[in-house]
């Protein structure tokens, strides 16, 4: 069975790309995770890995050409295997991945797209992350027989990273939706088809019926969560329509939030997700937040939460989101390979605090106790460079660059935007980088390529109190820093018991790169500098 392979979406924006170099030739054997080339996207140049295996049977695009995403790339297959018909039908862009060569029935959407009506456009599930291999639809942004502009964003797709709004690059009437909210596919499989309205495309979508194609959005069952979910109430009294995504609706609903108190920062004033997350009864005109007021205490809790009698059995089952089952399975991966243990250190921070109190007296100047960890942490680093290293079966890698990834809890799980060459930024720009990746974490505006290259890993549930815990590497990382909270408590200083303020920091490593020796000189210099900071301006 030969698998066509086509020209992937390395980023958010991209339309096409640029094969820098070829890493396997044709007749080389290939397995699932083998490096096949180094694609130059519009933001950088990515090294693109196969998720198939068999022999190198053909390459479409050559060294230094570029051509659209989703144009025939490569095609991997059994030794020998006859790819002819594969060739020639591979005009235009692929918009489906498995085929099996001696059956032309099966052969993929774009396959036959040399016959498409003029003006169809197949749309087809991006790869909107360097590790994509599926994409979830959570909401789709337009319905069929909608007009679509360039720049329309069609649906929210949930990748194993975050979930993202997917834009379209070509305009028409969105004519059919392949992949119904809530369904799983491959990368490449029919997500929807674009063109005049009116044109019949039922050819194309018979022609594509070897992908996992969902049936079209009349015939397909909600989401027990949706059927749940109690209605909102979508037009205020004037009768103007309120435009919120679905899930929007649905979180709204939970939270008892009326829609018509919402402001929508999306397309035409659409309300989404976290529109509806950051939403607050105060930022509600006066009398709407009076009327609220008495539900408050209510809001605060799951509104859709069923009574449930004292001695009664209760579950709820909720379907595994693709980045909880990605998280599920790289801390799994990490647990069960590398070798972790733990030091653990404890730092006085009254110096620290004082000096936060003069740094964030000055105009426009905010900075927080983690941006201080973080500051202290890449300054460790370049001094116990061993800290900042990957272990692969070959060879240690020590990184002497820093790039250090900041875990922020999202909705669904958990992601690490990263800030690159971070021993080169000063307080405030740690301060101001890292509040805007949050922010953008927690609105799923991350770009993919602003959760890669990370050296090292710091974790803070300083703010929820805990004092004290330990993480799992994330890896390739060599180890993770856990941060706990400032606690108050009897200190001795001088000889004296005297009140002071400590904060317990946790290094885990993976024992085949960093000696337990090395780390705890690592935990010294980190603590030497957040105990004077004044060292770290130095």
């Amino acid at each position: 069975m030969a698998t066509i392979i086509t020209m992937p979406r390395l980023s958010d924006t991209m339309t096409e790309g640029t094969v820098a170099s070829w890493l396997k030739k044709v007749g080389d054997k290939v397995s699932e995770g083998d490096m096949l080339a180094e694609i130059e996207t519009d933001k950088a140049t990515m090294e693109f890995e196969s998720f198939n295996e068999g022999t190198l049977l053909y390459i479409g695009i050559q060294e230094g050409q570029t051509a659209p995403i989703d144009s025939l790339l490569a095609i991997i297959g059994n030794e020998g295997e006859d790819i002819s018909a594969l060739i020639s039908g591979a005009a235009a862009p692929k918009a489906e991945t498995p085929v099996e060569a001696k059956k032309e029935e099966a052969a993929p959407a774009a396959a036959t797209s040399a016959a498409l009506p003029a003006g169809v456009i197949v749309v087809t599930m991006p790869r909107l992350s360097d590790t994509m291999t599926e994409g979830t639809v959570a909401t789709w942004l337009k319905k069929v027989g909608d007009k679509v502009v360039e720049g329309d964003m069609l649906a929210e797709i949930e990748t194993d990273k975050a979930t993202m709004e997917f834009e379209s690059f070509n305009e028409g009437t969105l004519l059919y939706i392949g992949i119904q909210e809530g369904q799983t596919a491959p990368i490449d499989s029919l997500l929807a088809i674009i063109g005049p309205a009116g044109t019949d495309v039922s050819g194309i979508i018979a022609s594509g019926s070897a992908a996992p194609v969902a049936a079209p959005a009349e015939e397909a069952k909600a989401a027990p969560s949706t059927q749940a979910a109690p209605v909102v109430q979508e037009a205020p009294a004037d009768g103007q329509r309120v435009l919120a995504s679905p899930l929007a609706k649905k979180i709204a609903s939970e939270k008892g939030i009326q829609l018509t108190q919402v402001k929508g920062s999306g397309e035409n004033g659409r309300i989404t997700k976290s529109d509806v997350e950051n939403f607050t009864p105060q930022a509600a005109a006066p009398a709407a937040a009076s009327a609220a007021a008495p539900a408050k205490a209510e809001t605060a809790a799951p509104a859709a939460k069923p009574y449930v009698p004292a001695g009664q059995v209760a579950t709820e089952e909720i379907k595994n989101s693709t980045m909880r089952k990605v998280i599920a399975k790289r801390l799994a991966e990490s647990l069960f390979t590398a070798p972790h243990y733990n030091l653990v250190i404890e730092v006085t921070m009254d110096e620290a605090m004082k000096s936060r109190s003069i740094i964030n007296s000055v105009p426009d100047t905010k900075v927080s106790f983690n941006d201080m960890v973080i500051k202290a942490s890449a300054l460790a680093l370049k001094k116990h460079p061993k800290i900042n290293s990957q272990w692969s079966a070959d060879a240690i890698t020590i990184n002497y660059h820093v790039n250090i990834g900041v875990a922020v809890a999202v909705e669904d799980g958990l992601v690490v935007p990263v800030l690159p060459f971070t021993d080169g930024m000063s307080l405030s720009q740690i301060g101001a980088s890292v509040r805007d990746l949050a922010g953008r974490a927690k609105n799923k505006k991350l770009l993919p390529t602003e959760m890669e290259g990370s050296t090292f890993t710091i974790s803070n549930l300083g703010m929820f109190g805990i004092t004290e815990f330990n993480s799992i590497i994330n890896q390739p990382n060599s180890a993770i820093l856990s941060v706990g909270a400032i606690v108050e408590k009897p200190v001795v200083k001088n000889g004296q018991i005297v009140v002071g303020n400590t904060m317990m920091l946790s290094l885990a490593c993976d024992h085949r790169t960093i000696d337990g020796a090395t780390g705890a000189q690592f935990l010294q210099t980190l603590k030497q500098y957040i105990e004077n900071p004044v060292t770290m301006l130095a």
